[in-house]
């Protein structure tokens, strides 16, 4: 939205849509918007104040016109013509065309603006949405960016579905969604896993191999079992594209690490066993080799030429929780949270940073989790009119027993951490 200006053509001074159809079959619904000032200046006042713009009765009968002029709904004209009133206050406006010039860009300090390069105007996917469905209807947008199609199309009543590779446009559009009164619940898919099936397909689990390892600059090395690679002085292990990180894994590398006299191993993973980050660095004394926990960004699925092409790959952060049971009452609350690669932080970021929950834009507590899919029961986030982030959740179970709570927190940079305790209701 915005013109643009360039030096070697016309200035452009308008964004193109395509409309597309399936079939011959489409819904397609007529809109309106309020007439112009130019178009309402037209208009006359009969003497109870009415409004009305004067139209040709076409071929309409003799008695029809005779009847509407009993009805004081018609006029004879100077000429000798009769002249139809259209009332303003009975009709719905001035029929959209396929020029839209009523919709302004985003202002700068609109509550709506979130600061995403690619955002568009609620008020342009309303149009677009209320045209080209009905409520009921499912709404798609597989490039969704800061959610603007999924946010319009809950409050219209449709249904959605949104997907995008950037992890923090996810996380943008769930913070938007979440604000969004009566929001229906949703739920956040992770497509990675038939994704990264692709690197290793067929069964070429050494091409997978070699191309993560040259993703984060380390070199192959050859005559271990579970040491893949070597970057500097540490060594590098490559988890499975389907399967988190276990301890066992990490106790049988540092086993062979430690026969063959390595110091420091890299495990790279997708994801790892909950609870490993807490464990590793005794496990690591334990056997004398220094364990280093990294994520494998999801962004190296989009790589095609790992030689040339960098991704940043992070550290695990490091999560702490307080957590105590009154009664049926449970309350979780941050104790700690340092983030792993404080160097990727911009300067600006970096000199805002006064304590830990500074690091964190969102964070969730599943309060019955059952080793499946993440329910979130609770949360807290920023936004750009509440910047403050809660940093205590409290839960009342309705049943005695034993519970697995799990914490989500997203950091700055849209890496999820999570973190399990377990309560007992008595």
């Amino acid at each position: 939205m915005g013109f643009k200006v360039s030096a070697s053509t016309w200035v452009r001074k308008h964004d193109s849509i395509l409309f597309y159809s399936k079939g011959e079959k489409k819904t397609f619904n007529r809109l309106f918007r309020p007439y112009s000032v130019d178009y309402a200046k037209r208009a006359r006042k009969d003497p109870d104040g009415r409004e009305w713009v004067d139209q040709s009765l076409g071929h309409m009968s003799g008695e029809a016109k005779r009847q509407l002029l009993e009805q004081g709904r018609a006029f004879i004209t100077s000429s000798g013509g009769i002249r139809k009133k259209q009332y303003l206050d009975e009709m719905q406006g001035e029929a959209l065309g396929d020029i839209w010039d009523d919709i302004l860009p985003i202002n700068s300090q609109a509550l709506e603006n979130l600061r995403y390069e690619t955002q568009k105007p609620e008020a342009l996917l309303d149009r677009i949405i209320k045209a080209s469905s009905n409520p009921g209807d499912l709404v798609a947008d597989f490039f969704c960016g800061s959610g603007t199609t999924l946010a319009v199309a809950e409050k219209l009543g449709r249904h959605w579905i949104g997907c995008d590779l950037s992890k923090w446009a996810i996380q943008v559009t769930r913070k938007r969604l979440l604000q969004i009164e009566g929001c229906k619940p949703f739920e956040i898919l992770n497509l990675g896993n038939y994704e990264r099936h692709k690197l290793a397909a067929n069964g070429h689990w050494e091409r997978y191999v070699q191309f993560i390892l040259q993703l984060y600059r380390a070199e192959a090395v050859t005559g271990f079992a579970t040491l893949h690679g070597k970057k500097a002085r540490a060594y590098v292990h490559v988890g499975s594209v389907d399967s988190p990180v276990t301890m066992r894994e990490i106790r049988q590398t540092l086993k062979e690490a430690q026969a063959a006299g390595v110091r420091e191993v890299h495990f790279l993973g997708w994801d790892f066993e909950m609870g490993l980050h807490d464990l590793v660095s005794q496990v690591g004394e334990d056997y004398g080799v220094k364990a280093r926990l990294v994520s494998i960004p999801r962004e190296a699925l989009e790589v095609t030429n790992p030689a040339k092409e960098e991704v940043r790959f992070f550290d695990l952060n490091y999560l702490e929780l307080e957590h105590e049971v009154n009664g049926r009452k449970a309350t979780v609350r941050l104790k700690d949270f340092i983030i792993a690669n404080p160097e990727y932080l911009p300067d600006e970021v970096r000199e805002k940073i006064k304590k830990f929950t500074d690091y964190i834009d969102y964070w969730a507590v599943d309060w019955d989790y059952k080793d499946d899919t993440f329910h979130n029961g609770w949360q807290s986030f920023r936004t750009r009119k509440n910047p403050r982030l809660e940093t205590k959740a409290t839960h009342t179970y309705e049943q005695p027993g034993r519970y697995k709570v799990l914490v989500k927190v997203v950091d700055i940079f849209g890496n999820d951490t999570t973190k399990m305790v377990e309560v007992e209701i008595k």
